[in-house]
Order: structure tokens, then sequence, then C-alpha cells
């Protein structure tokens, strides 16, 4: 007959490991997306496959078949965290800056782009991407990238309207080309348009010519 110690501990024991389960799968699932970004923004989609993951993230590679569904379901998963990378990088409050006009709101918006597409690499690459590459795994991520960017936008802007006359669809797509443009070429070559882009001081540059095209349009 067990003891009553024993009797004790068995209802623990049998709890205990359901919850460890769950965290390692959490734990194992978070490092499966972190290698797979990790990977996607060191060697592309050209070298993106489940061993490759697998190795990156420290497990076995059926436990990316089982969480993700495979590569497809690992694309998804990174779509979706696109959506925290703007909520991350881009944040909804205005950091004390009053938006009174919506120049104030595309100004703040163009320069926290700037900023977080600077940091980001993985970013760099999905952008690049989208002008090189038309596959259906990018479409996907810029499509994700795009609608958090425009949720962002909708959130902030509230009752917020252009100036009357500016198609401001159009504007800002030009102003967040060129931050992209400007952020792609100085990851290659330091500068852009024989603008050095190498130094804090030369960013501040490029930071002040940016604010004074938005509110050169928008006032």
């Amino acid at each position: 007959m067990p003891s009553a110690n024993a009797v004790l501990r068995k209802p623990i024991e049998t709890t205990a490991e359901p919850e460890k389960r769950i965290r390692n799968r959490a734990v194992t699932e978070q490092a499966i997306l972190d290698a797979a970004k990790r990977l996607l923004a060191e060697e592309g989609f050209q070298n993106f496959g489940i061993n490759a993951v697998a190795r990156g993230a420290g497990c076995d590679k059926q436990l990316i078949y089982r969480y993700y569904g495979g590569l497809d379901g690992l694309v998804e998963a990174i779509g979706t965290d696109l959506g925290s990378w703007v909520k991350d990088r881009i944040p909804d409050d205005t950091g004390g800056m009053f938006l009174l006009t919506y120049g104030d709101l595309m100004e703040r918006l163009a320069l926290l782009f700037l900023d977080a597409l600077r940091a980001d690499p993985l970013m760099r690459r999905i952008v690049a991407w989208e002008v090189s590459e038309n596959t259906e795994q990018v479409r996907r991520l810029s499509e994700a990238r795009s609608k958090a960017l425009g949720s962002w936008i909708e959130r902030m802007r509230g009752s917020l309207v252009s100036p009357k006359g500016i198609d401001a669809v159009a504007v800002n797509a030009l102003i967040f080309s060129a931050i992209q443009h400007l952020v792609l070429s100085a990851a290659v070559g330091d500068q852009c348009a024989g603008l050095a882009l190498k130094t804090t001081k030369d960013w501040e540059k490029a930071a002040t010519a940016l604010r004074r095209i938005v509110r050169g349009v928008y006032g």
C-alpha cells in the first residue's frame, strides 16, 4: 500500500508535466520563428529550408511541421509577426509630440519608419525583395508589412486629413519609397546619390531633409 506522502505527491507530478510541455512548446515555437527570421535576413529565400531552420533553432525538423505545418506556415507566422514589428518599432504613442495636423502625423511616421528600417535587417530584406522578386512568399510578407503600416496610420490619424488638393496616397508612396531607397543604399555603400550615410551626423542631416520634404507638402 502506498504511503500517504506518495499519494500526495502523485497529483503534483501529473499536473506539472503538461505545464512543462506547454512551456517547452512555446519556447520551441519562438526559437523556430526566430531562427527562420534570422535565416531569411542573412541568406534570403534561396537557402530557406526546413533543415536549415531546424539547425538554427536547435530542434528536430519534425517540430517545424508539427507546430507550423512546414515552410508555408513559417512564412505565414513571419508575416503575422510583422504586425508586432510595426507595433514595437512604430508605437501608437506620440512620444510627446502633439499630432495637431496631418503633417505632424506624417513627419512622425516617416522618421520612425526611417529608424525602424535602419535597425532591422530582415525588414530591409523584405523591402529589397519587393522590388526584385515576384514570388508568392515575398508577396505575402510584403502585404503583411503594408497592411500593418496602413493600420497604424488609420489608428493614429483619427480625424486628421491631408490638405485639400493633395493626393496623400501618391505623396506618401513617394516619401516611403525614398526612405526605403535611402536605407537600402546606405546598407550597401554608406551613401545615396552622393549623400553620405555613415555617421550619426549624416543620418541627422537626412532626417532634417526628410522633415522639410514632409512639411513642404503638408505644412
